[in-house]
């Protein structure tokens, strides 16, 4: 038997018409896009870099992140579109730190002195960063300036894993995902940290939740109860992706891979926030298995 060859499948939503569409395969590992603020463009990171997608052309291009080549799939584009957060080690140094550097590209400016740590917010003025990071062997939210001044403050405290912090448009609330129940959910908590208010408990571990421009919705991952360790998002497994009111309440399924297919998602999918500016559409991706 031959051995099947991974194909990265970039592809947006509708959550009004329900239309699914690809942009493109890729034959190389892609992940966790980034929709542009004018909705012209699409950014991903592949191989330990960081790409720009043109949606008009389908042509792709690499952005200068100077040090930092090893880019992994936490990386946030600020609310003005002028700046991209990367999570990144550098050569010599794998260990994920954060740091900020220009749309346009350029010498990448160092955040996080501490590591390990992943970006997933930045507050609509641009002025903090919201990032999970282990310290004293948990893993928690914390925030800092995004000039990198100050210290970080820790906003969690809860036992095991908690992950993906974003702020919501308003700026002022943080969204993310914790174990702390014994399956992976989704939270929302005041940017100061308090009011830390459970907002999906069903059979689930349901990670990445993110706001949607608007405000008024919530798209996450969701891996089956049993298939993974709560605490744990690998790659290629049987995933859907969610939509629920930023309010609450019931949750949708919109897309369910399809293993019989060999479509597969999870790590990659969907890490970071990847909604269009006009709330209707998001990007992701998954993974196809071809002979």
């Amino acid at each position: 038997m031959s051995e099947k060859t991974m194909i990265s499948v970039l592809q947006t939503y509708d959550v009004e018409t329900g239309e699914r569409q690809v942009l493109r395969r890729f034959s190389e590992h892609i992940e966790a896009p980034n929709w542009s603020r004018d909705g012209k463009f699409l950014l991903y990171n592949s191989e330990g870099h960081i790409f720009r997608y043109d949606i008009a052309t389908g042509e792709s291009a690499q952005i200068d992140t100077g040090i930092c080549t090893r880019c992994n799939n936490d990386h946030v584009l600020s609310f003005d579109g002028t700046w991209l957060g990367i999570s990144s080690g550098v050569d010599g140094d794998g260990a994920s730190r954060v740091w900020t550097v220009p749309l346009s590209g350029g010498q990448p400016r160092q955040i996080t002195p501490e590591k390990p740590s992943y970006l997933h917010g930045i507050s609509p003025d641009g002025k903090t960063l919201a990032y999970c990071a282990e310290r004293s062997g948990n893993f928690d939210v914390y925030v800092r300036s995004a000039d990198g001044s100050g210290e970080e403050v820790r906003l969690t405290t809860a036992e095991g894993l908690d992950d993906g912090p974003e702020y919501d448009p308003s700026g002022k609330y943080i969204w993310f995902n914790s174990v702390r129940s014994g399956l992976m959910q989704a939270y929302r908590m005041r940017a100061d940290g308090s009011e830390q208010t459970q907002m999906t408990a069903d059979d689930s571990n349901n990670w990445f939740p993110h706001v949607s421009p608007d405000g008024r919705r919530v798209v996450f991952v969701s891996y089956y109860k049993g298939d993974v360790a709560p605490g744990d998002h690998p790659a290629n497994k049987n995933i859907r992706i969610r939509l629920m009111d930023a309010c609450g309440g019931p949750i949708t399924t919109l897309i369910a891979t399809d293993p019989d297919k060999g479509e597969l998602g999870g790590q990659g999918t969907m890490n970071v926030n990847s909604w269009a500016p006009d709330s209707r559409r998001f990007a992701f991706v998954t993974y196809v298995f071809e002979d």
